[in-house]
């Protein structure tokens, strides 16, 4: 291919994919666990498409690389499932993570903390949901895909991909109110002299 063909092909792919790139790295983090993990496996599925962008036939860009990372981090947990894992990351550690891209800012101090410590609940749940669960909640609730396209992404039926999510969501819940229930301390007479 000649450098005019090459240079328009570079810009086509920079113009379609990039603007999904905060989507893929997304879901790259819930799937990797780990911000620097996830970092390569973007980076290794940009690299994928673009080498295969020529056969990229779809009408839909945002479903194709979601489909590629996910088989990158596949990919990945099988070369590690041979090697001895790391331990994984204490909830402190993702606590600790920026805050996601769809937060917003807050007018007072009290509200910011309030919405960080709820923000930082939900990214623990989520992240300790059972893959298939994790998979969905994530293209569904913060990538927004349609059921469809994540259909597609996970090679799954549509009616499975609905399902999945309305467990998903359901154990969500279940966690949400769980965290949320004081722990079952002494009340206030047992304290009491």
């Amino acid at each position: 291919m000649s450098d005019d063909g090459d240079a328009d092909r570079s810009r086509r792919f920079r113009e379609t994919a990039l603007p999904h790139l905060d989507d893929v790295f997304t879901l790259a983090r819930y799937l990797m666990r780990d911000t620097a993990d996830a970092d390569d496996a973007v980076q290794e599925c940009f690299l994928r498409a673009l080498r295969h962008f020529d056969s990229y036939r779809g009408p839909a860009m945002k479903p194709w690389l979601l489909a590629i990372l996910r088989n990158v981090c596949k990919a990945e947990f099988a070369r590690r499932s041979v090697q001895p894992m790391p331990p994984e990351r204490k909830d402190e550690e993702l606590a600790a993570d920026d805050p996601p891209l769809w937060q917003e800012p807050q007018p007072s101090p009290e509200t910011e903390l309030l919405r960080r410590r709820d923000d930082d609940a939900i990214r623990r749940l989520v992240a300790a949901l059972p893959e298939p669960f994790r998979e969905a909640i994530v293209l569904r609730d913060i990538n927004d895909l349609s059921y469809r396209d994540i259909a597609e992404v996970l090679g799954v039926p549509v009616g499975t991909v609905m399902s999945r999510l309305a467990r998903g969501r359901g154990l969500l819940r279940l966690a949400w109110r769980k965290s949320e229930t004081p722990s079952s301390g002494p009340t206030v007479e047992e304290r009491s002299p």
